[in-house]
């Protein structure tokens, strides 16, 4: 029973470290996301601010994947750590129910992080849609200007 208790606490552990890194992540990365819609709606040139967007999310991601990385490993290492270390029964049992009600409650919030993140997405498209209706506006606005123009110097001469 001890063991069966030690080895699902350790599992616990391990899911819950799990969950809070990925909870860390997505609020990082929400708020990193909402800075750069901010950005984004602020620039004037929006053909070159999409470009640099794109760049700078295939950079954030990738610098995500090394710290993944770099945190598994610490993860592995505090699961040997907790591993070695020995608890009584009682002690098991709280600490089990403690991690229980946590992994709950941590599920919930990557639940809501990544509701919010589908919803940042979707409105990093319409922003995407919408900047590239603006430069087809923008490119018929200066056919039209143009056209005027010609007749305008018509006009005169």
């Amino acid at each position: 029973d001890r063991d069966t208790d030690k080895k699902r606490i350790e599992e616990l552990l391990e899911e819950k470290m799990v969950l809070e890194i990925a909870q860390k992540q997505s609020m990082n990365e929400s708020a990193h996301l909402g800075w750069e819609l901010e950005q984004l709606s602020k620039s004037t040139d929006l053909a070159d601010t999409r470009k640099s967007f794109v760049f700078e999310l295939n950079e954030c991601a990738s610098s995500r994947i090394l710290k993944l990385e770099k945190d598994n490993q610490s993860l592995q290492n505090t699961i040997q750590e907790l591993r070695d270390a020995s608890l009584t029964s009682k002690e098991s049992s709280l600490k089990f129910v403690e991690l229980e009600k946590e992994n709950q409650q941590l599920s919930k919030k990557i639940e809501k992080l990544q509701n919010q993140i589908e919803k940042e997405k979707q409105s990093n498209q319409d922003l995407e849609t919408l900047s590239e209706e603006l430069i087809k506006d923008k490119e018929q606005l200066q056919v039209v200007m143009e056209t005027l123009k010609a007749d305008k110097d018509r006009q005169v001469q």
